[in-house]
């Protein structure tokens, strides 16, 4: 009994201290408890910019900005689309490109111009975006072979362009001025073994690629993994950008790696890094830096801090992230807002939204076997360490077959929603974490408006979803079992709230959302 009232009395502690670093303004780790990896940051006067990787999202290669390095929202994306003739992106003729489309990318700036590099394995090519309005646009896209895997684009003093890329062994070519492919001839070794600092016995060599220069060195920074260890960020410097390097091992905790130095502009430093961090995702730190012989120091005594001195306390990531959406718009206005996401490329002739009604329809264009196949499939991220989405939904215009409602999205998801079938509507919960898609309840409708709930509970890596229905929106009655959600490398993604309708049967149907709402906590 003793043990138990102290356990009590001890997490009404930590809650307390909790609240007093927030409300004494000191931020956290980690600054985005979602699905955000792959960084890349820059700062233009006292203005932050960071892009990130959505693979086979659209649009894609996300823009996020910041006044304090904590509190991001939202502001841009490099395309709408990465490709638009390809099956894969398109999702047709059976093929998909999950777990690829764009990846890494590398954010720049230079006299005036913002540059983002990626690379996508989808296209075989090396894509470069350049604009002189990062938040507004446009962009101009310059894309050419091969393609550059984890690559890093760095502009030098002299006006070169250089690319570093590779894993284990890294390479370097320079580009041409007009940024539309390589010079000849230019390519070299520029570390043979990029993976040594770490040890010997390496399993994810040395890769994701960010060359920096400090005070007239160049610091180029690599993420390895060593067998039976932990993610591990991997230094090298130089005092020219041809070499010779000598590496070193910068940071060993908590697998946060992989990512690249930022700096204030009152002169502090940091690391911005990501963590492997289950269900929801990949997700950013960031971490003290300070300077010694000439080497940037990570982290106070070799660790990751879970508090930030100096720095703003942590907002929620809604709006910033994540936000709801009531579909209202202006007259013949259909524009989606910045947080959501189609899976793969939109069918703009079969989706619309009636602004002056508010709801989001799906219309469905083909036949599929289950939602990883459905387009207009319409995502944002979830968030931690706990979450919730909500949304409303008529289905009055479904076909027999058609299959509509709210996903937590990745390989082995989950949804509950509405089948029509053999004339009847049955509210469903269906459980594919196995690999298998489950119907594990099945309740007759009988009406045409119905509201669905998705819980995630992220905390200490739990990565549990539950499902709710509702008949009036208010009262909810749990459905289903709970899906237990694990990140898995074929998506290469944290889980998503989806919305989603597809046909089994025959085309031609329709669902109406009217609104989808998102909070960070659950059970309510």
């Amino acid at each position: 009994m003793y043990n138990r009232y102290l356990t009590v009395i001890l997490g009404f502690i930590v809650l307390y201290t909790a609240d007093l670093a927030a409300q004494a303004g000191e931020a956290r780790n980690p600054v985005i408890h979602a699905d955000v990896p792959d960084l890349s940051m820059i700062r233009v006067g006292d203005t932050y910019y960071m892009s990130s990787t959505t693979m086979h999202m659209n649009p894609g290669v996300p823009i996020m900005k910041s006044k304090d390095l904590i509190n991001w929202e939202l502001v841009n994306y490099a395309y709408d689309v990465l490709a638009p003739d390809n099956d894969d992106l398109n999702m047709l003729n059976g093929k998909d490109t999950y777990g690829r489309g764009s990846w890494a990318s590398c954010l720049r700036y230079r006299n005036g111009i913002y540059y983002l590099s990626t690379f996508a394995q989808t296209t075989g090519k090396t894509h470069i975006y350049t604009t002189t309005d990062i938040e507004k646009g446009p962009w101009k896209a310059i894309s050419f072979k091969p393609s550059y895997h984890d690559h890093t684009l760095f502009f030098d003093d002299d006006g070169k362009i250089y690319l570093i890329w590779g894993g284990g062994e890294l390479r370097m070519v320079e580009l041409k001025e007009d940024l539309s492919g390589i010079k000849a001839g230019t390519e070299q070794v520029l570390i043979a073994n990029a993976s040594a600092p770490a040890g010997p016995n390496v399993g994810l060599p040395a890769e994701g690629s960010q060359l920096f220069k400090v005070d007239g060195k160049y610091y180029l920074f690599n993420i390895a993994w060593p067998k039976g260890g932990m993610r591990t960020v991997i230094i090298h410097r130089a005092d020219k950008i041809t070499g010779p390097y000598e590496g070193r091992v910068a940071l060993q905790d908590k697998g946060v790696a992989q990512g690249g130095l930022i700096d204030t502009p009152d002169g502090r430093w940091y690391a911005y890094l990501f963590r492997d961090n289950g269900a929801v995702g990949r997700i950013p730190y960031l971490v003290p830096v300070t300077w010694k012989d000439g080497w940037p120091v990570l982290g106070v005594d070799g660790k990751v801090p879970e508090n930030l001195d100096g720095l703003p306390a942590n907002r929620s990531l809604i709006p910033g992230i994540v936000a709801p959406d009531d579909f209202k718009r202006k007259k013949n206005e259909a524009i989606l807002p910045l947080v959501w996401q189609w899976n793969h490329n939109p069918d703009p002739e079969h989706w619309k939204i009636n602004g002056k009604k508010g709801f989001f329809r799906i219309i469905t264009s083909r036949t599929d076997e289950s939602v990883l196949f459905a387009r207009n499939t319409l995502t944002q991220r979830t968030i931690g360490p706990e979450s919730s989405g909500e949304i409303a939904l008529d289905v009055s215009g479904m076909k027999e077959g058609d299959v509509a409602g709210l996903a937590l999205f990745q390989k082995g998801y989950g949804l509950a929603g509405v089948r029509f079938e053999n004339g009847q509507k049955n509210i469903v919960m269906i459980n594919a974490e196995s690999g298998t898609p489950e119907t594990v309840k099945s309740i007759p409708l009988r009406q045409e408006v119905v509201y669905f709930r998705a819980d995630c509970d992220f905390r200490d890596k739990k990565d549990e979803g539950r499902f709710y229905y509702s008949t009036d929106g208010k009262q909810w009655t749990p459905i289903g079992n709970v899906l237990h959600m694990k990140y898995t490398l074929p998506h290469f993604m944290g889980y998503r709230f989806a919305l989603f309708n597809y046909a089994t049967i025959q085309p031609g149907g329709h669902v109406d959302f009217d609104y989808f709402k998102i909070r960070d906590r659950i059970g309510e």
